[in-house]
């Protein structure tokens, strides 16, 4: 079955920086588009990156462009999202989606905070 398990959340100070990893199985990886989500504390959870199954394609909401990057390990069945300059409203638990036979699959979460 799919599982999702991402790690590499924990606590930073204002301009530090992250790398989170969704490790995935149970799929066909690298035919999938993969997203990271994110629930910041008293909001709905928003989409965060997006990225093609090849990984050619990428996509952020405004708020993470030119901070955040999605990128991917086909090989591994990996998915990253490596964080830069992060900003306290960044803090939130993160997590790790995909879809399939029109089913959503998420991890577990990771929590990020930032704050000095």
């Amino acid at each position: 079955q799919v599982q999702l398990v991402e790690s590499g959340g924990g606590m930073v100070q204002p301009g530090g920086s992250l790398r989170l990893t969704c490790t995935a199985s149970g799929f066909p990886f690298n035919s999938f588009m993969m997203f990271w989500y994110r629930r910041r504390p008293g909001r709905e959870r928003e989409l965060v990156a997006s990225i093609s199954g090849s990984g050619v394609h990428t996509e952020y909401r405004h708020s993470v462009q030119g901070r955040f990057t999605i990128s991917r390990d086909n090989a591994k069945g990996t998915v990253y999202l490596h964080m830069i300059n992060l900003k306290p409203e960044d803090t939130a638990e993160y997590y790790c989606n995909m879809m399939l036979g029109g089913e959503d699959y998420w991890g577990q979460g990771t929590q990020v905070t930032v704050s000095s």
